[in-house]
């Protein structure tokens, strides 16, 4: 016993030396990974809600930089009715919608950088970007449009201050809000999103109503420079204390010139991912033509009044006691902002995605049904606020979304720190695929309503999308696996084999009534009866019987040698 024990305390020996590296770290990517995720989930784990001021004033101003992107292009709609009853009377409603569209298009295109400079920590200069070129193409509007009321505008000149510059501003906000604010709040991260994005319906209630009562007091020019005032000053306080949680990772690239570094090819491996992009792309089809042409519609259909002179469609008389068109959109922004928070707060528990396709589906009812046969005023009020509830929703939840879609891909605890990394990049790509629907929704509706002289067409237009949309995110939503691991087909496969199974149970008792008492009598006793199963082990009497039988051949062997 001790030479065994010897022998093995030798061959432990051996294979020591035999493996010198075996009891060393070697540090891998893997490695660094698994550090990174432990790291990670242990920051997740503390605290449920961060105990620091910096995450709350950080949230405020991730509301600003929320408040000031879509905000603005929410807004667009009070412009687009002041333009086009003063000084672009003369142009088409394509054109006025382009303006609108353009923000929005600029704002998806550069979704995909931003994102990927704000996981490799730039967040700064991304702000800063922004906090310039948003208030100084506000600034400049007010210089390019003319001072007298009834002057004619040149085109060109507020497409390029309106669209395109305070565009380009947006874009560095968008992506920004909602991926730094996550990053303090890791386990209500739908939450946080929702209230970020309610900036956007917050500021579509306060920039439309800021601008039409100070267009009426003081001008359009004068107008224009407070609201740029105001986004400058918010601006510069999203720039102070928007900065992401410190414990955050930034994984770095190693180049920024390889095209690997801007867009990550493991994603369109990721079929949810796919169907999710597609979503989203049909619903910017259809979404903002809604936004953009709500107060042309009320105002030619009877149900609502706005200044100014020309109207591309010819109004329908009505018996309905009107209000100003700039309500409509009010409303149906201050409506977003219930909505963002409560589909948010619920998208926590029951899944982002979850909510976002129930809001959806929901949302392009109510555009191919209630905006369609809204006969009054109070039916159109009541459009603006229920379609306002659901569309916030539906705007808002594709950033809380892409992270659903994110932990339930990465879903181990090695990979989940790799899932964090790549909300960014993935939710930027996301929305830069969307980018030329965004701008060209908006401009096919105006020439829909060039065309055939009615909002049939815009309506019919935008529900059709809003469909789409939503069929779209069933799909994605079919391959991303349940809470349990399971996929949601292997669970509907479950339900029809018990389905199927209980079936052919009750075919076997009506099978059984035909049977014998006899038969039923036999199964009975059968199935009463100890059961007779293959064993490698003997029986005791089996084996004593071979016993003796090797016993007596034994002994007439040795006979017959003898």
């Amino acid at each position: 016993m001790a030479a065994r024990i010897f022998d093995d305390k030798d061959s432990q020996k051996d294979d020591t030396v035999g493996l010198p590296m075996s009891n060393t770290a070697t540090e891998t990517a893997s490695m660094r990974d698994v550090s990174i995720a432990s790291s990670r989930s242990s920051a997740i784990d503390e605290p449920k809600w961060p105990r620091t001021w910096r995450a709350y004033a950080c949230w405020l101003g991730c509301f600003f930089l929320m408040f000031n992107s879509w905000g603005l292009v929410n807004a667009y709609g009070t412009f687009s009715s002041y333009y086009v009853g003063h000084s672009l009377r003369d142009v088409d409603q394509l054109q006025l919608n382009l303006i609108g569209s353009t923000q929005s298009f600029l704002v998806l295109l550069f979704s995909a950088p931003v994102g990927r400079l704000l996981d490799a920590g730039h967040f700064r200069y991304v702000i800063g970007t922004g906090a310039f070129l948003v208030p100084f193409g506000m600034f400049m509007l007010s210089i390019a449009h003319p001072t007298t009321e009834d002057s004619p505008a040149n085109f060109s000149h507020i497409w390029v201050t309106q669209g395109f510059v305070v565009g380009l501003g947006m874009a560095c906000y968008f992506v920004t809000s909602s991926q730094v604010a996550a990053t303090w709040f890791p386990n209500h991260k739908s939450l946080a999103v929702g209230v970020v994005a309610c900036g956007a319906s917050v500021a579509g209630v306060v920039y439309p109503t800021m601008t039409r009562y100070l267009v009426d007091a003081m001008g359009f020019n004068n107008a224009v420079r407070l609201v740029a005032t105001l986004v400058a000053i918010t601006s510069a306080y999203s720039l102070i204390f928007s900065t992401p949680n410190p414990a955050h990772a930034h994984p770095k690239p190693q180049s920024y010139r390889k095209l690997k570094t801007w867009i990550d090819t493991e994603a369109f491996g990721n079929k949810s991912f796919c169907w999710f992009t597609a979503a989203v792309t049909f619903l910017f089809f259809g979404f903002y033509p809604v936004f953009f042409n709500l107060e042309e519609w009320a105002a030619v259909s009877g149900y609502g009044t706005r200044d100014g002179t020309r109207v591309p469609v010819k109004i329908v008389s009505s018996t309905n006691n009107p209000l100003q068109t700039f309500w409509l959109l009010t409303i149906m922004n201050g409506a977003s902002t219930i909505g963002r928070l409560t589909f948010s707060a619920f998208g926590d528990k029951t899944g982002a995605l979850n909510m976002h396709i129930g809001s959806q589906i929901i949302s392009s009812l109510l555009v191919l049904i209630l905006w369609v046969l809204a006969g009054s005023t109070t039916a159109a009020i009541a459009f603006c606020v229920l379609f306002g509830m659901t569309s916030g929703a539906v705007i808002g939840l594709p950033p809380a979304s892409m992270g659903n879609i994110l932990n339930c891909t990465y879903n181990t605890p090695e990979t989940k720190a790799i899932g964090h990394s790549k909300l960014g990049q993935w939710t930027g790509m996301m929305y830069s695929v969307a980018a030329v629907p965004a701008l060209a929704g908006p401009v096919i509706a105006g020439h829909l309503v060039t065309v055939y002289s009615n909002y049939i067409t815009v309506q019919a237009w935008s529900g059709a999308n809003l469909m789409v949309s939503a069929a779209c995110m069933l799909v994605a939503r079919w391959y991303l696996p349940c809470c349990d691991g399971e996929r949601v087909g292997t669970k509907i496969a479950k339900l029809m084999g018990k389905h199927v199974e209980a079936s052919e149970e009750k075919v076997k008792e009506r099978e059984g009534g035909n049977e014998s008492d006899t038969d039923v009598e036999f199964a009975n006793v059968t199935s009463q009866a100890t059961t007779c199963v293959p064993s490698r082990f003997v029986s005791r009497q089996t084996s004593d019987e071979k016993v003796d039988a090797l016993r007596r051949g034994a002994v007439l062997g040795s006979d017959r040698n003898v």
